[in-house]
Formats: structure tokens, sequence, C-alpha cells
């Protein structure tokens, strides 16, 4: 079993940066994928971004974070990281990091195997 553990939530304005941390352990992850997905209360939650743990790394993005946002991953710590700028007011919300051993499937959120607990971004104004 995988272990997520996100940080890096916080206040931002519209249109600031922040950058959010997944941290993994529990398996290697060769063949494993982590994305990011975003839940506004009483709603889904939507797919943000996704990376392939394998060598070449290809990413996946959700239109809304096209060009804004950028995942990227540092394998010798086993941490995902998610890149938000120009954050946008409607995008501020509660984020969580997830995992698949398939990244074709890493865009649908009743196909991740593991969640992190999430972590909160916060209209600072």
């Amino acid at each position: 079993q995988v272990q997520l553990v996100e940080s890096g939530g916080g206040l931002v304005q519209a249109g600031g940066s922040l950058r959010l941390s997944c941290a993994a352990s529990g398996r290697t992850f060769s063949g494993y994928a982590m994305g990011w997905f975003r839940q506004a209360p009483g709603k889904e939650r939507d797919f943000v971004a996704a990376i392939n743990w394998s060598a070449g790394g290809a990413t996946a993005y959700a239109d809304s974070g096209k060009g804004r946002f950028t995942i990227s991953r540092d394998n010798a710590k086993n941490t995902a990281y998610l890149q938000m700028n120009n954050q946008r007011h409607e995008h501020m919300e509660d984020y969580y990091c997830a995992g698949t051993r398939k990244f074709q499937v890493a865009v649908d959120r009743n196909k991740n195997d593991d969640w992190g607990q999430g972590t909160q971004v916060t209209d600072a104004s």
C-alpha cells in the first residue's frame, strides 16, 4: 500500500503562485503514476494534472491548468510537485494527491488506487 502526504497548501491571491508537494512511501514506484485532483464543497473531485513515474515522465493536464500549472517529480525523494501560477479564484479549493499503477487512467478519479488527505488552497483576498 502506498501512503501519500500532501503539503504546501495555504493562502494565495488571485494571480499568485503556490507549490504543492506530495510525498509517497510504501512501495517501489516503477510503473506508478501520481496526480492531483481538486474538490469544492459538495462537488466531485476534478482532475488537475498527472505524471508518469517511469523514465520520460509523461504528463497530462486538465485544460483549465494548461499553461499555468506544472507537475513534476523528484525520483530520489519520491515526491511529486504541482506548481500553480496565475491561480484563479474559482480554483481555490481542496487539492488531493492521487496514485495509480496505470498512467493511462490517472485522469479518472474512480481509477486511482491511493489518495492523500488533502491540502487546502485558500483565497487570501
